[in-house]
């Protein structure tokens, strides 16, 4: 006869989550998580009551010891990268300095449900528990952790149609034309009495002054440097300047009195990644929206000034209104500017061939002094303009040429049509080949033919698209030469490096010391030095 089992139950004696003697009396040291998602005055009360009241409901508790309350104020719970408090409080959890966290609900905690849970368990496993109050969760019950998951996912979605209907309200504002800057990182404008952009003259003036260095010639990286040396505080009221920021001046349009809105756009409401807007949502153009710091068309030359400068192969980072526009006529090397007697009283400045000395002949083409180029400038100019109405009428004729583009845009339309074929029968070539037993050879053969066909269909329409804007661009250079030319006085007329920049697209000198100018228009005037 088989003997009958006897089974001994030993108890267990150590706190299966946290570790800790069953029948210890030592207390559970205890701290409470507040938090505020703004940092209005008007929830100021509310955050102040939140800590009040965590320190006494914890220290009511006499099985329990009081460790501290972590605060956040003015941070969203979306996630916890800026939220130091709770960061601070997670660390001291798990180097073991608390047993038990007390927060109001799973949204003060987080309202992204990675986040909650992901914490959540880091410390369950350390054996730190949380309580939330609002939905009486203790995540070492067995069902804490799919209450969490149930009440971080309902915060989650809390939150996305919150930013919904923050990203609606927006839109909705840009529909109407409303305008709104970032003032505090923002130069020459602060918010006005009635809500609207209002001019700031001392910070206009920098503004101004920007815009006329770089039509005298400067780099944004010598104004830059300029501006650092003179102790004029950047838009955000750092000391140093940088070249960017001094770039994103002179690229934004809110300096002529217009803006475009939603430039970029938040792709992750969770991480609040944003992207620049390359047309994948709306974008709104609102002219006239506020004051204009710069006149529009100053700002449009600067626009054409800073694009030459990025395409034209000859650039260089000298500041003058001459780098990059005069060319040796012996090799086609630029002339560079060089500084003799630098530290006497006969100090000049001149150019000079960059190549002068590198072959194995020298460049005959003179050194020219910035005196007689500004003489050859003005003389050039004046036998330019001497028939000024036959030269305007001209001009707008070749205006009429370039702004018409249909040619342009039909090919394009035509091109665009056939790629949509050409891509269809890509598809139904790689379909086939999926479904039915094709020869390898004759479909390698196929697709190659189609995917080459598309190819230089491609690269003709990006060939169109390019010639399209190199003539909208030399439409505006000549609009601006022509305006430049109606506003001259012929019997005061002096060198200006604005109208310089405007008018002149190139000299070659030539060793015979004759400047040849090529004007903007496409006129050639040649000058005796």
């Amino acid at each position: 006869m088989a003997t009958a089992k006897n089974v001994t139950v030993i108890p267990a004696t150590l706190n299966l989550h946290t570790g800790t003697p069953k029948a210890s009396n030592q207390k559970r040291r205890v701290a409470g998580y507040a938090r505020v998602s703004t940092d209005s005055d008007e929830q100021f009360t509310s955050y102040e009551a939140q800590v009040d009241y965590y320190t006494n409901f914890i220290k009511s508790h006499p099985e329990w010891e009081f460790v501290e309350v972590y605060t956040d104020e003015g941070i969203s719970a979306l996630n916890t990268k800026r939220r130091e408090g709770f960061k601070r409080m997670i660390a001291d959890a798990l180097e073991g300095k608390i047993d038990l966290i007390v927060t109001k609900s799973v949204s003060r905690f987080a309202r992204n449900t990675v986040d909650s849970l992901t914490t959540v368990r880091d410390l369950k496993d350390n054996g730190v528990e949380v309580y939330f109050q609002k939905e009486e969760i203790w995540t070492m019950d067995s069902k804490g952790e799919l209450l969490i998951t149930i009440m971080s996912s309902l915060a989650q979605e809390e939150s996305r149609s919150i930013s919904e209907n923050v990203t609606w309200g927006q839109r909705k504002r840009f529909a109407d034309g409303k305008v709104s800057m970032p003032y505090k990182n923002f130069l020459g404008y602060k918010k006005g009495a009635d809500g609207l952009p209002e001019i700031v003259p001392e910070e206009a003036k920098v503004v101004r002054d920007i815009y006329r260095m770089f039509m005298e010639g400067m780099t944004t990286c010598a104004i830059a440097t300029y501006l650092t040396k003179n102790e004029i505080p950047t838009p955000s009221g750092k000391q140093k300047w940088q070249r960017q920021t001094v770039e994103s001046i002179l690229r934004n349009e809110k300096y002529k009195g217009s803006a475009l809105l939603q430039k970029t756009y938040t792709v992750d409401f969770l991480q609040k990644k944003m992207k620049v807007n390359e047309g994948e949502v709306p974008q709104y153009y609102v002219e006239h929206s506020h004051p204009a710091i710069i006149v529009p068309e100053e700002w449009e030359r600067v626009q054409l000034e800073l694009n030459r400068r990025k395409d034209d192969s000859r650039r260089t980072l000298c500041n003058s209104p001459f780098a990059g526009k005069l060319i040796c006529g012996d090799c086609g090397e630029i002339l560079g500017s060089k500084v003799w007697h630098s530290n006497s009283k006969y100090r000049r400045t001149i150019w000079q061939c960059n190549a002068k000395f590198k072959g194995d002949k020298k460049c005959a083409t003179p050194h020219l002094y910035e005196d007689d180029i500004k003489r050859c400038f003005v003389t050039a100019l004046s036998q330019l303009i001497k028939d000024r109405n036959a030269l305007l009428d001209d001009g707008r004729m070749v205006m009429q040429q370039l702004k018409d583009t249909t040619s342009i845009d039909t090919e394009c339309e035509e091109l665009l049509g056939e790629m949509e074929v050409v891509t269809e029968l890509i598809k139904k070539c790689v379909s086939d080949n999926s479904t039915q037993a094709l020869d390898q050879t004759d479909y390698i053969s196929k697709y190659t033919g189609l995917v080459e066909r598309y190819e230089k269909l491609q690269s003709r329409y990006d060939y169109l698209k390019r010639k399209k804007e190199r003539r909208l661009r030399q439409f505006d250079c000549m609009s601006y030469f022509i305006f430049a030319v109606m506003e001259l006085d012929e019997l005061e007329m002096e060198f200006n490096p604005a109208l310089w920049n405007t008018t002149v697209d190139h000299v070659t000198v030539y060793a015979d010391e004759r400047l040849l100018f090529y004007f903007k228009n496409g006129s050639e005037v040649g000058v005796a030095l």
